[in-house]
């Protein structure tokens, strides 16, 4: 009898302490298997520049895109689909199904949501300099809390409650300490309306899972995004003068633009030049499949923040001399007075999304510099270069 008894406790313990758990490890397993093969995203933004080179990534890895866009942030001739999308399907073989609709139209985005099975919703789609929101405040208040209250309302709608959201490390504003951690305080001292927007949308998406436990959301805080993917397919491709430092200065080098300006040379960095945290846009892209992929796991709960970034910070006039090197091209500046919104210094600490998310950015300046040029060359005039 207590041969028995001790027999039926072996078994009782192999069962409690080694089968349920591997039950529910293979049904983890099994369901975020799943979701990646069989997945429909919706992308937001998606004929932009992080959000073409997501959509990439996405389809290399078997899920269904459809792609909203207004075409504000990228080139489209006549109705066709956006340039960087048609590239976008010649890179991975595979099709793209898109709509030219502005987040902010409820009815026609709801009409997408009505049409298609979606599963969950990246969002990219954001006016996104930092120097003209501080011109036009307005501008960015209306269409970026604006638009992504109404992308929201239509989600939740529709029983959509899945969200990895495209934010910034100007939500931290000036930084209180370095390398920035997730633990530092967000929207204390923004200094310009573009990051507020950002923060304004985080703490939106905090109060929507903290009413409704059916949400869970990813914040992506990722820093300074260059480079281009290593076809020299597609790339950064601003309208006008561009407003972020790698694209200026590729346009300088490709003989587009005289002279790149130098705002502030005052600052206490390395050599005076503003300091930032430069991520290689493919890195940056991969971090949202990783994040998607522990949303879509069954533990997951909420919401979670996670910066992308390097960990490494870079001065502009080190970015001015890597990029000559790779492109052996001299880099005509000057330097200028300070631009309103600006800061000195800002670089992550992402140790929690390689913790988490299995996640670490790969590429050096090197590559960044390297994959800009690449692009550059081949599109002198970016995606009018077809």
């Amino acid at each position: 009898m207590l041969h028995l008894l001790y027999k039926s406790s072996y078994v009782f313990m192999l069962f409690y302490y080694a089968i349920i758990p591997l039950g529910y490890l293979t049904k983890w397993w099994v369901t975020i298997e799943k979701m990646k093969g069989n997945s429909t995203i919706l992308v937001t933004g998606g004929a932009g520049y992080v959000g073409s080179h997501t959509v990439v990534e996405l389809l290399n890895n078997n899920y269904t895109v459809i792609a909203v866009d207004n075409l504000v942030n990228c080139y489209s001739s006549g109705n066709e689909k956006p340039e960087a999308l048609k590239r976008v399907e010649k890179i991975t073989g595979e099709t793209v199904t898109f709509y030219d609709i502005d987040i902010r139209d409820k009815e026609a985005l709801d009409k997408v949501f009505k049409t298609h099975k979606i599963d969950a919703v990246i969002h990219f789609a954001a006016l996104k300099s930092v120097g003209e929101s501080v011109q036009i405040p307005l501008t960015y208040y209306q269409n970026n809390i604006g638009g992504s209250s109404t992308l929201f309302e239509v989600m939740a709608n529709n029983g959509v409650k899945k969200l990895v959201f495209s934010s910034s490390a100007t939500v931290y504003g000036d930084p209180q300490f370095l390398p920035i951690t997730e633990l530092h305080p967000t929207g204390q001292g923004c200094t310009n309306p573009y990051g507020k927007t950002k923060y304004f949308v985080e703490e939106i998406l905090k109060d929507l899972c903290t009413s409704d436990q059916e949400w869970k959301v990813v914040l992506l805080r990722y820093f300074n995004p260059v480079g281009a993917h290593e076809s020299g397919l597609i790339g950064e491709d601003p309208s006008g003068i561009p407003n972020n430092l790698m694209p200026y200065i590729a346009q300088v080098a490709v003989g587009r633009r005289e002279k790149l300006q130098v705002f502030g040379a005052d600052y206490p960095t390395v050599d005076g030049t503003g300091v930032r945290d430069y991520i290689h846009i493919t890195d940056l892209a991969i971090g949202h499949l990783k994040a998607l992929e522990r949303m879509f796991s069954p533990c997951f709960k909420s919401w979670k923040a996670y910066n992308l970034g390097t960990g490494r910070g870079y001065s502009v006039l080190e970015m001015v001399k890597a990029f000559a090197k790779a492109s052996g091209k001299p880099i005509n500046h000057e330097i200028v007075g300070r631009r309103g919104g600006d800061i000195a210094e800002c670089y992550a600490d992402a140790t929690l999304a390689k913790i988490d998310l299995d996640w670490v950015a790969t590429r050096d300046i090197g590559a960044m510099c390297r994959d800009t040029w690449n692009w550059q060359k081949k599109n002198p005039k970016g995606f009018h270069s077809s």
